[in-house]
This record gives structure tokens, sequence and C-alpha cells, in this order.
């Protein structure tokens, strides 16, 4: 198992507070190994990134809804997120991950989607259990019968090279981070180009996160901002934003969560339009 570098244990007050009932729409929840054991060969855990410190930080932030994403660190075993949404209460959602759908009964899925679990997450290779091209068909199915939506972890390199088996989806697909374009290629990537494509047949959601990993140019990340600004004009009702807190996998060390929000802040200057944001667009499609 990699180290990796933890979250920043002090989150301080954003320079602007976000608008009220405002979502952070993708963090994880982690815990003691002796009550949620680590899958084993998981890439990492985070055992001190628990619900209560995940709390905190939205407390100091001014958010009063979130979604938990379940982490690959435990694979299909869900306990942790069923825990932290009990812990957190009727404003929060949860996002399983797709093996789920593989590796447990619909007693177990029932479970989940009672306790508000509402999406099922594709993760990126090499950071947890995989699913080959039967098993991803069969839980897409499943996805669709559970009237849930689909989220997809884009590779370190981009989300163009996997997204094949989730075009024309008839569910709503959520394509994290932004999809991951490389900024130095600009309006040539391939990945910014798909999710442009995808957001304007209109059935597609994305993430504005992970702008600190995105970067080529390094803090304040302004490589970046070129690229949030095109996503947004192409599908303003469909763009979330994320801590994506504890951030898993930094191999270095994590900003301040409110330097993140106030990226966003320069992603979204429009007080309407980042209401939508942070409001309005997840309100309808977590169902808040």
């Amino acid at each position: 198992m990699s180290a990796y570098l933890p979250f920043d244990p002090e989150p301080r007050t954003p320079a602007k507070m976000p608008p009220p009932l405002a979502c952070d729409s993708q963090f994880h929840v982690f815990g003691p190994a002796e009550r949620y054991p680590v899958l084993p060969g998981a890439a990492y855990e985070m055992p001190s990134a628990t619900v209560e410190r995940a709390l905190r930080l939205h407390s100091i932030l001014g958010f009063t809804r979130g979604v938990i994403v379940q982490a690959t660190t435990y694979g299909s075993d869900h306990q942790v997120v069923l825990d932290g949404l009990a812990a957190a209460g009727p404003n929060y959602r949860g996002c399983a991950n797709a093996i789920v759908l593989k590796e447990r009964d619909d007693a177990y899925i029932g479970k989940l989607h009672d306790a508000g679990v509402r999406g099922a997450r594709f993760s990126r290779a090499g950071l947890g259990p995989s699913m080959d091209e039967h098993d991803v068909a069969r839980a897409l199915a499943r996805v669709k019968e559970l009237g849930w939506y689909v989220k997809l972890q884009p590779e370190p390199g981009g989300i163009a090279s996997t997204i094949a088996p989730f075009r024309h989806l008839n569910v709503p697909v959520v394509i994290d981070h932004m999809g991951r374009p490389n900024p130095e290629a600009g309006d040539a990537d391939p990945s910014l180009q798909v999710v442009l494509q995808m957001l304007s047949e209109g059935n597609t959601w994305t993430m504005l996160s992970l702008g600190e990993k995105i970067t080529k140019a390094g803090r304040p990340w302004d490589d970046v901002v070129p690229l949030a600004h095109k996503i947004v004009q192409a599908a303003p009702d469909r763009c979330l934003w994320g801590s994506d807190w504890p951030h898993p996998v930094s191999p270095k060390q994590p900003p301040n969560d409110a330097d993140l929000l106030e990226l966003l802040y320069r992603y979204v200057p429009d007080e309407a339009l980042l209401k939508r944001v942070l409001v309005d667009n997840p309100a309808a499609l977590f169902g808040f």
C-alpha cells in the first residue's frame, strides 16, 4: 500500500461563504480498520478521515448537504457509508462503488437505497476491484432498474480512453473531475472534447473538482480556470462541485479545503450561477 499525504487537519473559513443549502457533491469517509476492514490489496486507507471530521469541515466551509462516495478501500462493503449517512442525517446522500452491483445481493442493494444511496461509481483502474465488460453491462442495467445515476472516475490521463461503455446511456451520467483534461492541450484535449460533447447531449453532468491535480502549472491553478469556464458555459444546469475530501491518492500535500472552494468561485464568478452549481443542480440530481 502506497503512502499518500493526508488532508489539511485545520480547514479555514473561506473568504466568502457559499449560498445556503450548498452541497459538497463528492467526499469520502473512512474509519478505523477494526470497525471497517480494509480490502486486501487496497491502494490506500485514511482511517482518520471519519464522518465526524467531514461534518466538521462542512460546518466550517458552510455546507449543509453532501454526498458520501464509497472509497475503493472497502470494496463492496459499504458499512462506512451506511454509518456515515446515519450520522449525517437526511440532508446527505450516498454513492456506491459499482462493484457492489456485482458482488452483493438485492437485499444489500435495497439497504443501500433505503439509506440514501442514489448512484454507482465506476472507479479507475488500479484502485480496487475490477469489472470486465460483462460486469459493467450488468451493473449498468441494474443502475437503470434502481433509478440511480452512473458516476465515472477518469484515469489520470483523462476520461477519453475509458468512456466508450458509458456513451448514450438512458440514465444520468456524472463525469468526475471535469474528465481530467490536460490544460497544456487546451481546446484540442480529447477528454475535454468528450466532456463537452456529452454535455451537449443533455444527459451528462460533471464535477468542477480536482483542479489542484489537473493543473500542470501548480498554484494558484490558473491553467485550469479556462477549462472550467468552457464546461460551465456548455451546461450551467448540470455542473456540480465536490471537495473530494480527504483527497485520496495525493502524492503532494492537499490544499486547505477553503482554497479549493475559492478556486470554484473563480470558475463561477456569477452569484446566481454559483447557486445553481452548489444548490439547485445537486438538489435536482440527488433529490434534495
